[in-house]
């Protein structure tokens, strides 16, 4: 699995949830299908009026998810700018002859109050439910940054095995000190919970 795997990955969802800041500061998350793919960038379309649009020009922060019929989680985090001027109308044509029930949405010449984003720096979250143990991995596309997220396991563990036995996925081996295999980790908590002398620290 790569960063262009899980790209490819999302062509077969068709429509993903596109989760923006709210001019109100609210969150706000709407279905968005017109999109085009290429390697390393999202292309997708929306029109100027509505407040999709204008929360994007304010602030740009979005996160896009889907899941797949496998089980899969994608979730991509980036920040969204407009295409270039110069290159609107050949991105709206372009998304418009991959998706032609657009047409039926903006017929004609009123395609033109669209306008085309792109997201190009991003990090990637993969998470894979339908395996055991479950298997997540983290990438990054241009100037995408990697958060570190889940928990961790410090010099104060004393071994005791309580966190191994309460682990959903078994993902813990033992050691001096105990440690979790970040890629089959939940993030549940439940280590963090039990662990009686404190030894579990969160990585955000």
């Amino acid at each position: 699995m790569d960063a262009q795997t899980c790209l490819e990955k999302l062509r077969y969802v068709g429509v993903l949830n596109f989760a923006t800041v709210g001019l109100d500061g609210t969150p706000q998350v709407r279905c968005i299908s017109a999109i085009h793919y290429t390697p390393d960038t999202l292309y997708f379309f929306t029109a100027r009026g509505k407040e999709f649009c204008r929360e994007l020009l304010r602030d740009g922060r979005v996160q896009i998810l889907a899941f797949t019929r496998y089980k899969e989680m994608i979730r991509i985090s980036a920040k969204a700018v407009p295409v270039p001027r110069a290159e609107q109308k050949k991105y709206i044509d372009r998304i418009f002859a991959e998706q032609p029930y657009l047409s039926n949405v903006y017929p004609g010449d009123t395609r033109k109050i669209g306008v085309v984003f792109a997201a190009g720096d991003l990090q990637i979250e993969y998470f894979d439910l339908g395996v055991r143990p479950i298997f997540r991995a983290c990438y990054t596309i241009g100037s995408g940054k990697r958060k570190l997220r889940g928990y961790r396991i410090t010099d104060r563990c004393i071994r005791c095995g309580k966190c191994l036995r309460v682990c959903p996925q078994q993902c813990i081996q033992t050691g001096a000190p105990y440690h979790i295999q970040q890629a089959h980790c939940l993030h549940c908590g439940s280590c963090f919970e039990n662990c009686p002398v404190q030894a579990v620290e969160r990585r955000t």
